[in-house]
């Protein structure tokens, strides 16, 4: 690991290579990297049992822990991944959570490992940071009513259609 901050994510035992692997497949400018094994026997371990894994996703750094089952993740963090389309928003969504995820509302959708993920398209952030305060609202209100972002319903709602439309 180069870089001074990595952010290390807690799997249950066997699973940060598949999650890793995951990610890779799904996301551009990410890799799987050195997988190492524990160094000594630990609690619920043995020495060279696959203990972490090395991964990149969208050019950031990442370590998969086979921790065990004592922590879950939860929404409290999320990873947001902007998106320049329809097709990449759609892309991103359905391979989350066609591969053992679940959607949410207003954008975000869990993995099969149950980590947060916010599949934002920027013309969503563009529309509900808009110093048109109206417009601004009528696109919040319209993403309220959304599972998976759909950019259209938001680029109509800025333009004056009601968020039920």
């Amino acid at each position: 690991m180069t870089s001074k901050m990595t952010t290390c994510l807690w799997f249950d035992k066997g699973e940060a290579r598949k999650a890793a692997e995951f990610y890779a497949s799904m996301f551009p400018d990410s890799r799987v990297g050195p997988v190492h094994g524990a160094a000594s026997d630990f609690p619920g371990g043995t020495e060279g049992e696959e203990l972490t894994v090395e991964f990149t996703v969208l050019g950031r750094p990442f370590v998969g822990l086979n921790g065990g089952p004592n922590f879950k993740p939860n929404e409290a963090v999320s990873f947001m991944v902007l998106t320049d389309d329809q097709e990449e928003t759609d892309r991103y969504w359905d391979a989350i959570t066609r591969n053992g995820g679940e959607e949410s509302a207003c954008g975000w959708c869990k993995d099969r490992w149950g980590f947060s993920w916010q599949i934002t398209p920027r013309a969503l952030l563009d529309a509900t940071t808009s110093p048109d305060k109206a417009a601004a609202k009528r696109a919040f209100e319209a993403m309220m009513t959304m599972g998976k972002i759909d950019i259209a319903t938001i680029e109509a709602a800025v333009a004056g259609a009601p968020a039920d439309a």
